[in-house]
């Protein structure tokens, strides 16, 4: 591009600014001079607008889109070649296995452990810097954490020494070292860890904070009548906490089923430890099948649409009760 082209770009785009910029400053100046009725709508256009041009742009258009590609093949013609071979492929099926292994393990692990870890805590002495260890792992990027753990389950061939974590120990113990993220069904596994790792200290955080909304005065009644801090627990905290739960199973299991960025970080979706985000991905930019690719990440929009609706409906009950 030479240096006259580049100007004229650079002129074109101050000329679309100043344009839009002169469409913005009459609005504003109908808007000041109509009726205070009328006034009222133009300014809730003039901030909805924007808003909804760019949901438009950036979310309704691409699921659309993405909807009619799921059922078209490389030549644009109608087919449902794409979710046949979704669900008959072994390939395809090990990808949707995995994913349901994922999501019904994660959020069951990360939630009671950091059930019991907030219940554990509570009210005691360093009860902040506690939770500040579990919580630590939350603010690591999903691709640092697999960096992390992929260390962790580093394998060396030969003689050389293990600087893996996970092998050093069993070296250390007279074991053998494993290659963990080759070896199937393992694998899989050991990537659930990472997550439930970096869930875990967001269900603590959240669960904390309701159990410190239950009324003393419950748990101080149920004392009196002679239960024991298991009957308290189950009887008292727990429905006290109900809607913090819901919150916390349904957003760690939405972000376990679109959970990519620890599969590719760190086997690539190799080993049969690929998950439907992570085929989406593959699919539709490596093997260039965008169809399949489309039609991975509808199942998956399918998927998680119920778990959405399930706590808005939670959330709206809880609301009336109050």
């Amino acid at each position: 591009m030479t240096t006259g082209d580049l100007l004229g770009k650079i002129l074109q785009v101050v000329m679309g600014l100043a344009v839009f910029a002169a469409i913005i400053g009459l609005l504003i100046f109908f808007i000041d001079k109509a009726p205070k009725r009328g006034r009222d709508y133009w300014q809730l256009a003039g901030f909805l607008t924007p808003a909804l041009l760019f949901l438009a742009v950036g979310l309704v258009y691409p699921a659309i889109r993405t909807s009619i590609l799921a059922f078209q093949d490389s030549s644009g013609a109608w087919t449902m070649d794409n979710f046949v071979w979704t669900f008959t492929q072994p390939a395809a099926i090990r990808t949707l296995i995995n994913t349901i292994i994922w999501v019904l393990i994660v959020p069951t692990i990360s939630t009671a452990v950091g059930l019991a870890y907030a219940v554990f805590i509570d009210k005691s002495r360093g009860e902040k810097y506690y939770k500040v260890i579990l919580f630590m792992p939350i603010a690591i990027s999903f691709v640092g954490a697999g960096i992390i753990w992929r260390f962790v389950y580093e394998y060396r061939s030969g003689e050389r020494e293990q600087i893996g974590l996970l092998n050093a120990i069993v070296v250390a113990f007279g074991g053998e070292p494993v290659q963990w993220l080759q070896t199937d069904p393992i694998n899989t596994f050991l990537l659930i860890v990472v997550m439930i790792w970096i869930q875990t200290g967001f269900a603590m955080v959240l669960l904390s904070a309701a159990i410190k909304g239950v009324p003393t005065e419950q748990i101080e009644a149920a004392q009196l009548d002679g239960t024991n801090a298991w009957q308290r627990f189950m009887n008292v905290t727990v429905p006290g906490i109900r809607g913090a739960l819901v919150v916390v199973i349904t957003t760690i299991s939405i972000a376990t089923l679109k959970v990519f960025d620890i599969v590719r970080t760190m086997t690539a979706g190799n080993f049969n430890t690929s998950v439907i985000a992570n085929e989406m991905y593959t699919q539709a930019f490596r093997a260039s099948e965008i169809g399949r690719g489309s039609a991975l990440a509808l199942i998956l929009f399918l998927l998680v649409m119920p778990i959405v609706i399930y706590n808005v409906n939670v959330l709206r009950k809880q609301r009336e009760i109050r």
